[in-house]
């Protein structure tokens, strides 16, 4: 999920038009156009012989749990297990593993919703929405830093398991999915690709599982969300699967920026940030964390867009006027402002925010500093709020799918894996593919989840994407936001842990009751 996080955004930013779109709907159609692509293959030592990759085999670790959520204990049945997708002659091209938690003792189980939950990158593991979202969860503080070791699990009383069945996938070269051997990896490696596998995935578990009549639900982190976006009409054309809803956590902004758009978009979040920091003049840092989004919102699409706009030809009274307006909310010097020409890049801002106090700031949680050798460098050393908690999800994931799921393997879990060349297929493809299966199927409900201090996907991203997707409005109204004090993983913090489960449970049973009332009127 988060490693790869910078290619991942450069990579996603992309036209949001409209397109032709690839047609999924033939099996292996998506796929040979990517295999004609040489994937990146490192170069073995000639002195080292080559063991032969062992064959796919099919296995899976049945366990029992339960978790109390709101008062109510939920027994649950978990399944460690990996399914083979096989090509129409029959031959396997990728093994993709997941754990599925299922609520037991369920009367009827087309009622029960089920969703499919991941991370992004590409190339990210889905153990930390595993270890966030599930019935066990890492223990952090209250705010959300990490504890120092021996680190612990507890039971997650904001899992969404009271609202929907939750089936965590790892993406082919990550986790514990792999392609098969002598498989060319670039039929994996792009947006269109990736979709198509993970449709043929869900295809088969919602088969096996005898879900087809179930709610059905996506649940996207970071990259994820495109998956989700693009997934959402793979499964469409490809397998005839509809969807109940699509959550966006943590949502890329997969719509036309340019450099100057993007220096707009992200200019809310550093906004924000800085107030979260207390750098504000004090009608600024009075306001709540809504009220200064909102005036954020304002200055970036109003003065500071059209200065933007003007480029040389801006006036130098307005110059001025806008460095001064920017300095008041950015808590950066006008000096600073002046110097980077009113472009302020994400980079540059975590070293310059607390530069005075020799920190830095995180990227994926804005509220985290961190303490860099170099004080007058360009760039941080690393990110401080993956550094807090990185090592505690990493090392009780491990103890979890042994002990707990009793999944025993020699292999190696890939917590972040390098899939370039990603293709990246037509512009706007995400946005399209969403605006396309949102259209067609009527029903499909989309929640967006933004952390407010999150400087990997800041929030006004992904509101310029919804914006321009042109959506009727009896389509448009299918959407909702609902935002955090908190960063990327808004899941770590108690206050937002809370309000996240009830805001994505109060959203599946509202989706899945309208789909029901809407059929069972016909």
């Amino acid at each position: 999920m988060i490693r790869t996080f910078t290619a991942g955004i450069l990579l996603l930013l992309t036209a949001c038009v409209a397109f032709a779109q690839p047609d999924p709907t033939q099996r292996g159609g998506g796929r040979r156009a990517a295999t004609e692509q040489q994937p990146q293959t490192a170069v073995p030592a000639a002195t080292t012989p080559q063991r032969p990759a062992a064959p796919l085999e099919e296995k899976s670790s049945v366990t029992r749990g339960s978790v109390r959520i709101g008062g109510q204990q939920i027994n649950y049945t978990a399944t460690a297990a990996n399914y083979i997708i096989k090509a129409d002659d029959g031959s396997p091209k990728a093994s993709f593993f997941f754990v599925a938690y299922t609520k037991d003792e369920v009367p009827d189980k087309t009622k029960r919703p089920v969703s499919f939950i991941y991370n992004g990158g590409p190339g990210s593991a889905s153990s930390y929405t595993h270890m966030g979202l599930g019935p066990k969860r890492i223990v952090l503080t209250d705010d959300g830093f990490g504890m120092p070791a021996p680190y612990s699990v507890v039971e997650n009383g904001d899992t969404f398991l009271d609202a929907t069945d939750m089936v965590f996938v790892d993406a082919i070269s990550t986790g514990y999915s792999r392609p098969a051997p002598g498989e060319n990896t670039a039929q994996f490696y792009g947006v269109v690709q990736d979709a198509t596998f993970f449709a043929d995935f869900i295809y088969q578990y919602l088969t096996r599982n005898e879900r087809w009549a179930s709610p059905k639900f996506l649940i996207g982190e970071s990259y994820g969300t495109t998956r989700s976006a693009q997934l959402s009409y793979v499964l469409q054309r490809r397998h005839q699967i509809y969807l109940n809803g699509v959550a966006l956590l943590s949502s890329v902004g997969f719509g036309n920026w340019g450099e100057d758009d993007r220096t707009i978009f992200f200019l809310p979040t550093f906004i924000v940030s800085a107030w979260y920091h207390k750098l504000l003049p004090p009608d600024l840092q009075k306001l709540s964390v809504t009220e200064i989004a909102q005036q954020a919102r304002q200055f970036a699409h109003g003065e500071y867009a059209a200065a933007l706009e003007k480029g040389d030809e801006l006036p130098p009274a307005e110059y001025q006027k806008v460095v001064k307006n920017l300095a008041r909310y950015t808590g950066l010097t006008p000096k600073y402002i002046e110097q980077t020409n009113l472009r302020v890049s994400p980079f540059r801002w975590f070293k310059e925010l607390l530069r005075d106090k020799r920190k830095t700031i995180g990227r994926i949680d804005a509220r985290f500093t961190g303490i860099d050798a170099d004080a007058a460098g360009e760039r941080y050393e690393y990110d401080s709020s993956l550094a807090s908690y990185d090592g505690s999800y990493v090392a009780m994931f491990q103890d979890y799918v042994r002990k707990d799921l009793k999944w025993n393997t020699d292999m190696y879990y890939t917590l972040s894996a390098r899939v370039q060349p990603w293709d990246q297929g037509q512009p706007g493809a995400p946005a399209e593919a969403l605006r396309s299966a949102m259209t067609q199927q009527g029903a499909l409900k989309v929640l967006v989840i933004s952390g407010y201090y999150d400087v990997a996907t800041p929030f006004n991203g992904i509101e310029h994407t919804i914006s321009h997707m042109n959506l009727d409005p009896t389509i448009r109204k299918n959407v909702s936001f609902t935002y955090y004090e908190a960063g990327h993983m808004m899941y770590i913090e108690k206050k937002s842990r809370e309000k996240l489960h009830k805001d994505v449970a109060d959203w599946i049973h509202g989706a899945a009751n309208v789909t029901a009332a809407a059929s069972g009127g016909r």
